[in-house]
């Protein structure tokens, strides 16, 4: 197998696709090749759909052949965080107690993939309930830069395998930070899109309230390209906004002269210098673009963040209802302590974090009268060790610290792009986040797709081997 191939963003490869220069069984065969060897030692996948993958490869061939095109995923191999439910496929959320679970429907957002012609290779680890750690009994997925660097959570499995060149683009999930901090962890490109814009029919609830559906790939164009095909309305999940679907591929390309991106002096203070020299760096990116940089105060994060756990705890609470009761011994320690929170708050408590949203809420709405997106880290250091982060979750403040920078704009459900940014010494990624107010998609793409045109961050690619640490390396915070 060619050494490139794996690497392809999904643009290049469609249009080696439908020209025949690539055949989507040949691509299956390589990618699955490539997972057999390289996944020994990164752990990435709970379950490979070998069949499955090439059935649908072969289907696609035939299609393309006959002059059928779908569009741009069409034949592409990709792989879901498991817990989109897939029919007659184990689906497990990370979950011993679900080992045996086999969905009889496709989750939305699965079977829209399907429609676009796209390549199932399998379902990829999450730390367990897509919460905290990776439960005890399953093995987590490493940091393809360096086996003792932290490769995020919840979506671990999907940055990891994004990051390996073990699937060209996965399906991650965003509570409080779950596609952000694996994206920036593995030096990949993910969004989390805004509250609604993806059905959640299908899915795993850790709280409903919060969770999105999002793309981890290589770069803002592969981001784009799957949130076309998997966003908008869904009969089956009334949350689903019914806003029509901008065209997100070509909306990308308009250009970024004259939009305005807020920074936040006081929080840059706040972390390390690599993490806000790679700010700073992007910032000069963008005002080469002729993007306005406006010096802007944004305050209660703190604030929201103690407000986002209740939320998250009480929703978990909710989501696991007719489990724990029964079987609560075997979930691991840090799911098990959510629920267990979850479950012993009261209506005050939860009602006194739903005003605390919305008065963040409207605190954010103000801010972003005079500007279009804002820029900000995505944690507060860059390239954390396995050993860092568990010495960090120990710490009494660890989640206002941990979680300052991503939970309070899943409290407000605004979408956020996650994008490779610098790197550390030891040559980890570092990223950073753009947001922006909610379904304003378009922008944050625009802003995205200018940036990596100008930068060489989203094509750099882990070492070819990885060894793993001695100990038990585990994903200790969200």
């Amino acid at each position: 197998m060619h050494d490139e191939l794996p690497f392809l963003e999904v643009s290049e490869l469609a249009r080696r696709l439908r020209r025949r220069e690539l055949s989507p069984v040949e691509v299956t065969r390589a990618l699955l090749e490539r997972i057999d060897s390289v996944d020994q030692a990164l752990h990435s996948y709970a379950h490979v759909t070998r069949d499955l993958a090439l059935a649908q490869a072969r289907v696609a061939e035939a299609e393309i052949a006959r002059g059928l095109w779908r569009g741009p995923l069409h034949g592409v191999p990709v792989a879901l965080k498991d817990l989109f439910w897939t029919k007659g496929i184990p689906t497990t959320a990370g979950m011993t107690i679900h080992a045996d679970f086999r969905p009889t429907e496709d989750a939305t957002v699965v079977r829209r993939l399907t429609e676009a012609g796209a390549v199932l290779l399998g379902k990829l680890k999450l730390t367990e309930g897509a919460v905290g750690e990776h439960h005890p009994a399953i093995e987590p997925p490493l940091n393809p830069w360096d086996a003792n660097a932290w490769p995020g959570a919840s979506s671990s499995g999907s940055g990891v395998a994004v990051a390996a060149g073990l699937c060209f683009a996965a399906m991650g999930s965003d509570t409080g930070g779950s596609i952000r901090f694996p994206s920036a962890a593995n030096g990949v490109t993910g969004l989390k899109p805004s509250w609604g814009r993806v059905s959640r029919h299908g899915v795993f609830a850790l709280s409903e309230i919060l969770d999105c559906m999002g793309p981890l790939a290589r770069c803002v164009a592969d981001t784009a390209t799957v949130l076309a095909a998997i966003a908008g309305p869904d009969a089956l999940d009334p949350t689903a906004r019914h806003e029509l679907v901008p065209d997100y591929p070509a909306s990308m390309t308009e250009g970024v002269r004259g939009l305005r991106i807020a920074v936040d002096p006081a929080l840059l203070a706040g972390t390390d210098p690599l993490t806000a020299s790679a700010i700073e760096a992007a910032l000069k990116v963008f005002a080469s673009l002729g993007v306005d940089i406006k010096p802007k105060r944004l305050a209660g994060f703190d604030e929201a963040v103690r407000a986002w756990w209740p939320l998250c705890s009480a929703g978990a609470a909710l989501a696991h209802k007719q489990t724990f009761s029964s079987r609560a011994a075997e979930y691991g320690p840090s799911l098990r302590r959510v629920v267990e929170h979850g479950r012993a708050l009261g209506a005050v408590d939860v009602m006194a974090a739903l005003v605390a949203r919305e008065r963040f809420r409207a605190t954010v709405a103000v801010f972003f009268d005079d500007v279009d997106l804002l820029i900000l880290p995505v944690q507060a250091f860059a390239g954390p060790s396995l050993r860092q982060m568990q010495e960090f979750a120990a710490a009494p403040d660890w989640r206002e610290h941990m979680l300052r920078f991503v939970a309070p704009f899943a409290l407000t459900g605004q979408p956020a792009l996650v994008l490779p940014g610098g790197a550390t010494p030891a040559g980890l990624p570092i990223g950073f986040q753009l947001v922006a107010m909610p379904m304003q998609e378009p922008l944050l793409l625009r802003a995205g797709y200018a940036f990596q045109a100008e930068t060489p961050w989203h094509r750099q690619r882990p070492p070819p081997t990885t060894k793993p640490a001695s100990g038990d390396p585990r994903s200790h915070v969200r």
